[in-house]
């Protein structure tokens, strides 16, 4: 196995560009969990953890953030937590404290696993991610196309990602995730929910519940259509969102969990995500975290 550590960007693409094979590492923390169980073996390891613009994140003039492929959960957490808080929320669920200093969102959107935990609040966020190749440059794809299969994504073979680019949230967030136990456990499945007060619709993603993480867009286009965002939340509302949720699953039997119990939690999970965050909304909540 060749070990290749580019010092810049440019490098890294040269590297990928010649080795389309090499498998890229920033905290290894599913690469080297792969490695050591030897159910991986690569001709070539990537490491990009020299690659120090990685690691820096911005805002920018459209009002969004770029946040570096090698920005940590534990920075997402301490730095983005209030713009971002159903990512941060999300993160705070990953692994130990160890692993949320190691690993990364750019990691997990490299690893594609449905049951990654940031994916359902990209989703819910409209993520977009920035990926780039040596021949062809920068392509955004939109986080709810990035997803293809089973620890499969867009990216092309000569591809690294740079970047995911979010708005602050507009209004409150919410990330629920059941596991079989409290911590360092993968989810069984996962949900978030993101309310856009200005935009009058809500946000969904479902995580370990389907081959790819995805939204709830029958979920999405009811709340659009009988939500009344001048009111309490109406709860046959709240109970046809979680059905609907739960109809948007498409989960398997497997040792973590039967398919029949993932689509109940997932309901239940719905309801409880967006009853938090509308009344976040509705007391005031929101806003003065946010301020």
């Amino acid at each position: 196995m060749d070990f290749l550590r580019p010092g810049i960007w440019a490098e890294a693409l040269a590297a990928k560009a010649d080795r389309p094979e090499a498998l890229p590492v920033q905290g290894g923390t599913d690469v080297m969990v792969e490695l050591n169980f030897d159910t991986r073996r690569p001709a070539a390891l990537l490491d990009l953890n020299r690659v120090a613009e990685l690691a820096a994140w911005t805002a920018e003039p459209d009002g969004r953030l770029r946040v570096g492929a090698g920005v940590t959960y534990a920075r997402l957490i301490a730095e983005l937590g209030d713009r971002l808080p159903g990512l941060a929320q999300a993160a705070r669920t990953v692994g130990s404290p160890q692993i949320r200093n190691r690993g990364t969102v750019g990691g997990n959107l490299g690893a594609a696993s449905p049951a990654g935990d940031s994916h359902p609040p990209l989703l819910a966020g409209d993520a977009v991610v920035e990926v780039e190749s040596a021949a062809r440059g920068v392509r955004m794809i939109p986080a709810a196309e990035f997803y293809l299969g089973v620890k499969r994504s867009a990216l092309e073979p000569d591809e690294l990602i740079r970047a995911f680019w979010m708005s602050p949230a507009s209004g409150p967030q919410y990330f629920s995730k059941v596991g079989t136990r409290n911590a360092m456990v993968i989810a069984v499945c996962s949900f978030a929910v993101a309310l856009h007060p200005g935009e009058r619709r809500v946000g969904t993603g479902i995580g370990s519940a389907a081959p790819t993480p995805r939204r709830a867009v029958a979920a999405e286009e009811f709340l659009a259509a009988e939500l009344d965002w001048d009111a309490r939340l109406d709860p046959a509302v709240l109970a046809r969102f979680g059905e609907l949720a739960a109809g948007a699953a498409s989960p398997i039997d497997d040792v973590r969990g039967t398919a029949d119990y993932r689509r109940h939690a997932i309901a239940v999970m719905a309801r409880r995500t967006l009853t938090w965050a509308w009344n976040d909304l509705r007391s005031g909540r929101f806003e003065r975290r946010a301020s």
